[in-house]
């Protein structure tokens, strides 16, 4: 039986598609009234109760169907729009200001972000909604309008806190509600191809994205200020950034392999990654920021461009580490706990600040429009979260690989920060707060791992 609590889990649980989704439209929006506000929860809170009572009506005839179209469906309407969102984004005219809230844009939204709901009312056919003494038919209605409601309050909440946003970042916040949206899309669909299961749940999924967040906050600065970062400032946050990823090297990917005694896979994938980690520097047209310093091959790619490339070598490792962690932690590897895993994301998380400001402010700086700059801040890590996922299908496919990969990954960041953190943040009269900050942060990241269970 299903009763109260358990109906309002379900609905919050259900919701948050939703809540997502009316953030995006407040982002979208220059202005929202109190009307649109309502509008939002409305479309969302009626779909999101009427999907399970239809699923309900519909109960085990169609559930074949149901499960099998719903999730394709979503993923399409949502990339759709999201990928229209990023478009807009990208774009550098002025767009006349649009409410957004029409009934076809209300509309495919609704049903994009609730028809999953249907397969939870064929459940309630199995798991009966227990509420008051009455028929059956009465309480799965009491438990869809419940469901309403709660989607109801959440998508009015997300409107209001995506106008705030939205006004203040315009088209760098439009690009990532763009991104949201297809990111959602892509979770329901892999949901039901089963891609989820081998990572033990979806918060996994979710897990991934930490560092992402921590990139669009440092991209975000670019909205705040139009000034050159202070050479202070850049070497304290490059020590900050180079402190924590030195830990996470030698005492996340490294010191596992080396407690079990695998001293020498240790220490083969340390080398082998600092050569790949050579191979891609050498490989990768980029310039580094802030010492104009240009490597890899001859090319005539813009400025903007090559800056964004010199952090997307730096963020490859970092993804790989942690969707190396967390196949250890799923796979019930020695050593590494799923607590340690999500340490691992923070961290990274913390340091992807400071690399993203690295990125947004020097693209401003040399000419680029404010959302421009931090939607390239922005797509710099978009590779992290796609190689944290590869990376944990091939451990899962592979166990035996994961030590010798994680200790690959070591070095390959242990390179990064050797090559550019340290000598970067060791120039100037300012280069004693550098290394101070660098052995702050590295011993605060160190603390941090071993309190995790590692």
């Amino acid at each position: 039986m299903m009763g109260l609590i358990e109906l309002l889990l379900l609905g919050i649980g259900l919701s948050m598609d939703a809540f997502a989704v009316s953030i995006c439209k407040g982002i979208e929006t220059k202005k929202a009234n109190i009307r649109q506000i309502m509008t939002c929860g409305i479309w969302f809170g009626l779909f999101q109760g009427l999907m399970p009572f239809i699923g309900y009506v519909l109960g085990s005839r169609l559930e074949f169907i149901i499960n099998k179209v719903a999730p394709w469906l979503a993923f399409v309407l949502l990339s759709i729009i999201g990928v229209n969102m990023i478009r807009e984004a990208f774009s550098s005219e002025e767009e006349e200001t649009r409410s957004g809230f029409d009934v076809k844009s209300m509309f495919i939204l609704a049903v994009a972000t609730s028809i999953d709901a249907l397969a939870v009312g064929i459940t309630f056919v199995a798991v009966p909604v227990t509420l008051i003494n009455s028929t059956a038919l009465m309480n799965t209605i009491i438990g869809c309008l419940i469901i309403m409601a709660t989607t109801f309050s959440f998508s009015c909440l997300g409107v209001r806190i995506g106008n705030v946003f939205g006004t203040r970042f315009k088209s760098g916040a439009e690009a990532v509600g763009g991104f949201v949206l297809v990111f959602i899309g892509l979770k329901i669909l892999m949901e039901h191809l089963g891609v989820l299961e081998f990572m033990g749940n979806g918060d996994v999924l979710f897990g991934l994205l930490i560092p992402l967040l921590g990139i669009v906050l440092g991209s975000a600065l670019v909205f705040a200020t139009d000034s050159v970062i202070r050479e202070d400032f850049m070497l304290v946050m490059m020590g900050m950034a180079g402190g924590i990823m030195l830990a996470c090297s030698m005492w996340t990917l490294l010191y596992p392999s080396i407690i079990q005694g695998k001293v020498l896979t240790a220490a083969v994938g340390f080398i082998i990654g600092v050569g790949f980690q050579y191979l891609l520097d050498k490989a990768v047209p980029h310039t580094h920021a802030f010492t104009k310093a240009e490597e890899g091959p001859a090319c005539s790619l813009k400025f903007s461009l090559k800056v964004m490339l010199s952090e997307v070598i730096h963020h490859a490792p970092e993804g790989m580490a942690i969707g190396l962690v967390f196949a250890g932690a799923l796979n019930g590897a020695d050593e590494i706990s799923l607590t340690t895993a999500f340490v691992l994301a923070a961290g990274i998380a913390v340091q992807n600040i400071p690399e993203a400001i690295f990125v947004s402010n020097p693209i401003r700086s040399g000419g680029e429009e404010k959302g421009k700059s931090f939607l390239m801040g922005v797509l710099s890590g978009i590779i992290e979260p796609l190689l944290g996922i590869a990376m944990i299908i091939i451990v899962t496919a592979f166990p035996g690989i994961l030590q010798f990969l994680m200790a690959l990954t070591g070095g390959a960041i242990a390179f990064l920060v050797l090559e550019e953190n340290i000598p970067a943040m060791c120039t100037g009269e300012h280069s004693d707060k550098g290394t101070i900050s660098f052995a702050v942060f590295f011993c605060l990241m160190m603390v941090i791992t071993f309190s995790a269970g590692i």
